[in-house]
């Protein structure tokens, strides 16, 4: 400019004036492209915040569910775990039972076979003792009627003829009566013996039988017990190691959570700690920017290129 002054050239004094308003121009860009660079940083700031939130809170959110979750399965555990035990304990005590109830069946069977034995001892012997002593009342029966009937035939003789002097009269002995009365109460005695053992006897075998049945019958019962508390224990079984693993998941998928959180909050503390002072701090720049590029849109170009002449 000061050469085409110098010179008096107008070409020379226009590519002056136009070599300054390039420059002008460049600056009003240059500051258009950082406000918009400004924008960007902000929109993108806000983007990462907002996603800092969204992620915080679902983490958090997570966390807690599956927190719930392993409290529930640690205690749905515990409860599995009480029943195997109880069931465990309850199967343990009827097997138990059934074995005693066996045990039971066998003793009362050696008492019955030795009851059984005895009874046919005590029945031979009574009647052993009745055909004994028949036998010998027939004998004596025998001897006493004909001791009688030579006794009668003597008094005939007697009548006939005078017993000489020394010999006595042929009688019958007064206790032959009483031996026989006697064996005949043995024979009452021995008979009711063998009557009493019969039925005995046929107590004992009513009530060992009875005995047998109801024993079965429980031992069936408690098997079946055995049977259902066995599939019972095998369920609860089955379902405590599917809850186990269940546990297991959830434990590592807390820990997957536990450590998304480390990595959010080394990705997120800053930005959220210092969001309103960045936004605010950008937002001054960016005013300040579209201010400077107002004053220099709005002075006057001839205002702006004036040099003193």
């Amino acid at each position: 400019r000061a050469a085409g002054r110098r010179l008096g050239s107008a070409r020379l004094a226009a590519l002056a004036e136009r070599a300054e308003l390039d420059a002008f121009t460049r600056v009003k860009q240059a500051i258009d492209d950082m406000v918009a660079e400004l924008l960007q940083e902000k929109a993108e700031e806000i983007k990462h915040k907002d996603a800092c939130v969204d992620e915080l809170h679902t983490n958090q959110v997570g966390t807690q569910r599956k927190e719930h979750e392993k409290k529930d399965l640690v205690q749905k555990i515990e409860g599995l775990e009480r029943t195997v035990t109880e069931l465990t304990e309850v199967i343990g005590a009827l097997e138990t039972d059934v074995t005693e109830m066996k045990e039971q069946l066998k003793l009362a069977g050696e008492d019955r076979d030795k009851e059984q034995l005895e009874f046919q001892t005590v029945v031979t012997d009574q009647r052993e003792t009745q055909a004994l002593v028949k036998s010998a009342l027939k004998v004596l029966a025998d001897v006493y009627n004909k001791t009688h009937a030579a006794a009668l035939v003597q008094k005939q003789e007697h009548a006939a003829s005078p017993q000489p002097a020394g010999f006595k009269s042929y009688k019958k002995n007064v206790l032959s009566a009483s031996v026989m009365s006697m064996l005949e109460e043995i024979i009452i005695k021995a008979k009711a013996l063998e009557t009493q053992a019969m039925q005995s006897e046929e107590k004992a075998k009513f009530a060992y039988e009875d005995f047998v049945q109801e024993t079965n019958i429980a031992i069936e019962a408690k098997n079946d017990d055995i049977v259902e508390k066995t599939r019972a224990k095998a369920k609860a079984d089955e379902e405590l190691v599917e809850t186990r693993e269940a546990q297991e998941t959830v434990v590592l998928e807390l820990d997957q959570l536990s450590n998304y959180n480390v990595q959010l909050h080394q990705g997120c503390d800053y930005i959220l700690k210092n969001f309103e002072m960045r936004q605010a701090a950008r937002d001054e720049e960016v005013k300040a920017l579209k201010e400077a590029k107002a004053f220099l849109s709005g002075a006057k170009l001839e205002e702006l290129l004036q040099t003193p002449r």
